[in-house]
């Protein structure tokens, strides 16, 4: 089985080509497991839609982080 790090790298590009996808992470889920978090720059009905439940085993869960800036 993937390690999580490798699922989120084999799969962030696709993420973030999402409409409002602002990040891609890794995190905990509601039971303390590993998850993948997508952040969201706003809450958009279609991108939501569009994440998978799960990527290669793991847990897909979503946060609504707001844009991502760099300083």
């Amino acid at each position: 089985m993937k390690t999580i790090s490798e699922v989120k790298r084999a799969h962030e590009a696709e993420l973030l080509a999402l409409p409002d996808v602002a990040s891609v992470g890794v995190g905990r889920d509601g039971k303390g497991g590993e998850a993948i978090v997508v952040g969201l720059a706003r809450d958009n009905a279609e991108t939501k839609a569009r994440l998978p439940e799960r990527l290669d085993g793991y847990p897909v869960i979503w946060k609504i982080t707001g844009a991502i800036r760099s300083q």
